[in-house]
């Protein structure tokens, strides 16, 4: 594991099993899209989520059946779980009191002031975290009227009341978040979020979108902070399957040489030179290796003239064309192949290893 930031020093809270913020690594979440109610359905994606790397999982609390779910989830499910409530303190109290290890709520629509203490009681009398999420929809109205719309200075001031009202109860066992649909406001919050409170930072950018303009707006936005040693856990929201979040979220951090889960795969963009079907290769290649956990380099080349060189750094690797194919190791041929088997000999090679 690799930490190449200086991170902002943060307090740590316990979120289940899982320490989240100080110097404990930078944590990996998802957010389930199946009916919370449907237990079989949801297991079965927090499996596939946990398989994939996802370290906390969240999903949606709209009614008190899927509170009540969340304690037979919990019993199949091996990840930290938390209850995403709104608008109702009935169903985060209901949510603790099924198992759940941590809620997320926006005290500015949970209820008043008394429904908000309840919700406190209850994660403290069960030993429950809470991430407090402002967005730029949930800004009160007065910070609307005052700045003129959601802006950075509007959802820090929001987030400041919710702060000062956990101190006001002696709760701290809180992280929060500030997110916004853009990437630049997203930025502005969290920077001016950051300088002002020790408290864990959840890190996202909200309703970013489908898998291309969400995963690039998710790197500006959560690789920028945490180059700048903000954040202490993330979610990539994409309209996808939360399974890409994943692959995602660890793209980001392996970018920025945080921490490295699975293999990396490298590859040419094609040129005139290219005689395989490189995308049809990758592509394979990819899906035959999501189950692969350890840290390694794979190289997938368009020709054989150019692969090993320019891939030399790359722990193993082929490379292709006129019907024959080569494997290499650090920019070393170990074995020529037709080119059919190129793919089966790879990944043969890589499992061995």
């Amino acid at each position: 594991m690799l930490f190449s930031i200086n991170r902002k020093p943060t307090k740590t809270i316990q979120v289940g099993h899982v320490k989240v913020g100080g110097d404990h690594p930078i944590t990996v979440q998802s957010m389930t899209n199946t009916k919370t109610q449907d237990i079989e359905a949801t297991v079965s994606q927090i499996r596939s989520l946990e398989s994939a790397g996802c370290e906390i999982i969240r999903v949606a609390v709209p009614d008190m059946e899927a509170a009540q779910a969340i304690s037979k989830i919990k019993k199949q499910i091996q990840i930290p779980l938390i209850a995403d409530i709104h608008f109702d303190y009935k169903l985060a109290i209901a949510s603790a009191e099924h198992g759940a290890d941590a809620l997320r709520i926006n005290p500015g629509n949970i209820g008043n002031m008394t429904s908000v203490q309840k919700v406190v009681q209850a994660a403290r009398q069960y030993q429950l975290a809470i991430r407090i999420g402002v967005n730029s929809g949930s800004v009160e109205s007065d910070l609307l009227q005052k700045y003129g719309s959601p802006t950075a200075q509007a959802m820090v001031e929001s987030a400041f009341r919710h702060i000062q009202l956990m101190h006001s109860l002696d709760f701290e066992n809180f992280k929060l978040s500030i997110k916004a649909s853009d990437v630049q406001r997203t930025l502005d919050a969290y920077r001016l979020l950051s300088e002002q409170t020790n408290a864990p930072l959840h890190v996202g950018v909200t309703e970013a979108g489908t898998l291309i303009s969400g995963t690039v707006k998710s790197a500006l936005g959560i690789g920028m902070l945490l180059a700048e040693g903000i954040g202490d856990t993330i979610r990539v929201s994409l309209t996808r399957d939360p399974l890409e979040e994943i692959r995602v979220a660890y793209e980001i951090l392996r970018a920025l040489n945080i921490r490295r889960r699975g293999p990396e795969i490298i590859s040419c963009p094609t040129c005139g030179r290219t005689e395989i079907p490189l995308f049809e290769i990758v592509d394979t290649v990819e899906k035959r290796l999501q189950h692969v956990t350890k840290d390694i380099k794979v190289a997938i080349m368009g020709c054989i003239v150019n692969g090993p060189g320019e891939a030399k750094e790359a722990d193993i690797g082929i490379a292709g064309g006129n019907g024959t194919g080569i494997l290499f190791k650090k920019g070393k041929v170990v074995k020529k192949f037709p080119q059919e088997q190129l793919v089966h000999a790879l990944i043969d090679e890589i499992e061995k290893d």
